[in-house]
């Protein structure tokens, strides 16, 4: 059951919410985690790398258990909404440790690093698939998913903008000069702000669309999910632009620091590309209404690339216009992210139609899971790249490293929209389809 519900604009912002909380603990992994490392924490940047890599592993397994364990969920809240009031809490305890540095040697550090970042992501697992699939139930208007969807990744960018303008100042006066209690410290302010986001997105969303569940098995549920064309494409796409997205966002604190030489500016240069972001989605937002999603992501891929190839050959003393580029880069970006989450619910709609069965809590984890594995590989890739160019923390660094740092930072995610781009041609779930299917269910 459930209709064609127009949501309200509350409605909308209360979901945007739930992901504004995520990105308070997710954009500091993205952007500061592999600086922290190197930097603050006291590691490698290629033992860094590979931990990134090592843990995500885990994920293979937490993300079908927690996408199955979600679906077959039954409370008094509903099935999805209760994880956002259950693990708020524990995610933000779970972020605080894992950017906690304990007085020790390298090697048990290594050790502890391992630990905190598995369960703070195993956290983050717990709370974010349940939280991507209320999504897909508040409503089954394709374009509303993606309205709604647009709220979202504006929101989650006004989590960025909070890490942003707040990480750094914030390292800096609780840590007095020492950067390790800062960040520990820090991480305690924007843990609480998205614990009570999670709250505030529980309390105003509603879950509408109830599908009548057959009892399935778990196996079933995800061969539903692997039998589905439209989602491998998704998910292929995910994973190809997220490798790129990590490596981007993970050497951007180097690239202001090291290549463009002012490291006071980070915050402003990372809080500029939030702002893009959010322009990005909220234009989005607008723009669904009257075109195609598919033609709007292949618009957006193509501005990903250009403006990227065009920062690769920013000069280090033009700051300026890198400002202005990288925010150019961020708004296309956010046009083509919040679609990507849209299509999801679209490919379980089709899965359903074709095959009978299309599980949105299995499907939502088997995406994340290609996220997740894209940002894995994106980030190990960032910490061996550096190494291979010769980073050395806190130095001033070679040519050799520096024009490494700006290909990792500019060329990647170039080529990763590109790619995302051919990938298009295989997804056909356009506004025709829909139409179309909305004329034979008449």
């Amino acid at each position: 059951m459930g209709s064609k519900v127009k949501l309200t604009t509350k409605e909308k912002l209360a979901y945007g919410l739930g992901d504004t909380g995520s990105n308070i603990v997710f954009q500091v992994v993205i952007i500061y985690m592999m600086f922290f490392y190197t930097d603050v924490f006291g590691i490698s940047a290629a033992a860094a790398g590979t931990l990134m890599l090592v843990v995500r592993v885990f994920d293979a397994i937490t993300d079908p258990l927690m996408g199955a364990l979600a679906d077959r969920t039954k409370s008094r809240w509903g099935r999805y909404r209760p994880y956002l009031l259950w693990m708020a809490i524990p995610y933000g305890i779970l972020a605080v440790l894992a950017f906690t540095t304990p007085d020790t040697n390298e090697s048990n550090k290594l050790i502890y690093a391992y630990i905190t970042y598995a369960l703070m992501m195993t956290a983050y697992t717990a709370i974010n698939i349940p939280y991507s699939a209320l999504g897909g139930i508040l409503t089954r208007d394709t374009q509303e998913r993606a309205s709604v969807q647009a709220w979202r990744f504006a929101m989650a960018k006004v989590g960025g903008v909070i890490v942003a303008a707040l990480t750094l100042p914030m390292v800096s006066y609780f840590g007095e000069g020492n950067k390790q209690l800062g960040f520990s410290l820090a991480m305690v302010v924007l843990s609480i702000i998205a614990i009570l986001c999670f709250i505030a997105c529980f309390s105003y969303t509603k879950e509408r669309v109830i599908e009548v569940t057959k009892k399935v098995t778990i196996k079933s549920d995800i061969f539903a999910v692997l039998r589905n064309d439209q989602w491998w494409v998704m998910a292929t796409v995910t994973f190809s632009l997220l490798v790129t997205v990590a490596m981007r966002g993970g050497v951007m604190p180097y690239y202001v620091t090291y290549y463009l030489g002012q490291e006071s500016l980070v915050s402003t240069f990372v809080t500029t590309s939030m702002i893009g972001g959010i322009c990005g989605a909220m234009f989005t937002s607008w723009v669904t209404k009257k075109i195609c999603k598919v033609k709007l992501m292949k618009f957006a891929c193509l501005g990903v690339a250009a403006t990227n190839f065009i920062l690769l050959n920013v000069p280090t003393d033009m700051i300026y216009v890198a400002f202005m580029i990288n925010f150019m880069t961020q708004f296309f970006h956010m046009i083509f992210i919040p679609i990507l989450f849209s299509t999801i619910p679209d490919t379980v709609d089709y899965g359903r139609e074709k095959k009978g069965n299309g599980p949105m809590a299995m499907s939502i984890s088997g995406h994340l899971l290609s996220l997740k594995f894209g940002i894995a590989i994106g980030g190990a890739l960032t910490g061996w790249l550096l190494s291979s160019y010769g980073y050395q923390a806190n130095i001033i660094q070679t040519e050799a490293a520096k024009n490494g740092i700006v290909t990792i930072f500019a060329a990647s995610p170039a080529i990763g929209a590109l790619v995302a781009f051919g990938l298009l041609h295989f997804y056909k779930l356009n506004r025709a389809w829909f139409s179309n299917k909305e004329g034979r269910n008449l």
